[in-house]
C-alpha cells in the first residue's frame, strides 16, 4: 500500500484517516513497510500518523534518543495534536519512552513492542558489515522468528542504509546514545495505560525485557506472541491488530 507523504518544513509524515491520533514511531530499519497492516487496521477508528524519523538527517551531534525525541515534541506541536495514542517498535519505542516521560500530558495510552530503553542487543557485536550483502541479508532474518518476512525488499533497504557510510556512523551514534539512555529509574512516573506487545521470540530485545518494562511501568499490562520475533506489527499483524484493537477500545 502506497501513502502519500506530506511535507511541511522539516517535517515527513504520513497521516490517514480520522479519530484521535495514533502516532507509530518506527525504529532503525523499515518506516512505513513495517507499519502498513496497522495503518490499514486502524485508519477506520482512527487518525494514524507516522513521522518519517530523521535518523540521517540529523548532525552528529542530535544523532541520539533525545534528538529524536525533540523532534516528534516539535512534530507534535506542529500539528497541534492531543489525546494521543503513542506507539513505538524498537527505537521507535525509546523515542517514544523519552517524549513521554516530559510531556505526560499530550499523552492518552502508550504502546510498546521490542522497544528498547532498558536493554539493548540490538547492535550486536560486528554490526554492521559494509557491502556483505549476505550478512546483511541473514542479519536482517534473524530479526524475525519466520526468515521468510525479511523479503529482498526489505533486505535491499537495509543493504543500501549499510553501505553508507555516514549512516553506519550514525545507526552506530544511535545505538550507543540508547545503550547510554537506559530508563529503568524513570519508568515508574509512566501513568497513562500502557500495553506491551511481545514476540516470545524477539532475540533483540528478549522477553525478560518485556517482564521488566511491565514490572516498571505501573499502569501496564502485557501480552505475548508466540512464534514471533521483533516486529510483531509485521510478523503477526492481525494478532498484533487484534491485542491492539482491544486495549484502545478499553481506553477510549
Amino acid at each position: 500500500m502506497e501513502y502519500e507523504i506530506h511535507k511541511e518544513g522539516k517535517f515527513e509524515y504520513v497521516e490517514v484517516g480520522v479519530g484521535e491520533p495514533l502516532i507509530l514511531l518506527h525504529g532503525l530499519f523499515g518506516a512505513l513497510s513495517n507499519f502498513s497492516d496497522l495503518i490499514e487496521k486502524f485508519r477506520h477508528t482512527h487518525k494514524v500518523v507516522v513521522p518519517l524519523l530523521p535518523l540521517f538527517d540529523l548532525d552528529l551531534l542530535h544523532t541520539s534518543v533525545k534528538g529524536l525525541a525533540k523532534y516528534v515534541q516539535q512534530f507534535i506541536d506542529h500539528k497541534g495534536y492531543n489525546q494521543i495514542h503513542l506507539l513505538g517498535n524498537s527505537l521507535g519505542g525509546h523515542v517514544g519512552l523519552v517524549y513521554i516521560l516530559s510531556h505526560p500530558e499530550k499523552i492518552k495510552t502508550l504502546t510498546l513492542t521490542g522497544s528498547s530503553g532498558l536493554f539493548e542487543n540490538a547492535m550486536g557485536d560486528s554490526y554492521p558489515k559494509r557491502g556483505d550483502y549476505e550478512y546483511i541479508k541473514a542479519k536482517t532474518a534473524a530479526t524475525f522468528y519466520d526468515p521468510a518476512v525479511a523479503t529482498k525488499e526489505l533486505v535491499d533497504e537495509v543493504f543500501e542504509i549499510t553501505n553508507s557510510r555516514i549512516k553506519v556512523i550514525k545507526i552506530i551514534a544511535l545505538a550507543k546514545s540508547a545503550i547510554r539512555n537506559n530508563l529503568g529509574e524513570e519508568l515508574g512516573q509512566i501513568k497513562v495505560p500502557t500495553l506491551l506487545i511481545w514476540g516470545k521470540n524477539d532475540n533483540v530485545t528478549p522477553p525478560f525485557v518485556a517482564e521488566e518494562f511491565h514490572k516498571l511501568i505501573p499502569n501496564s499490562e502485557l501480552a505475548f506472541i508466540d512464534k514471533c520475533g521483533h516486529a510483531p506489527m509485521m510478523e503477526v499483524p492481525n494478532e498484533f491488530n487484534d491485542i491492539l484493537e482491544k486495549f484502545l477500545k478499553a481506553h477510549a
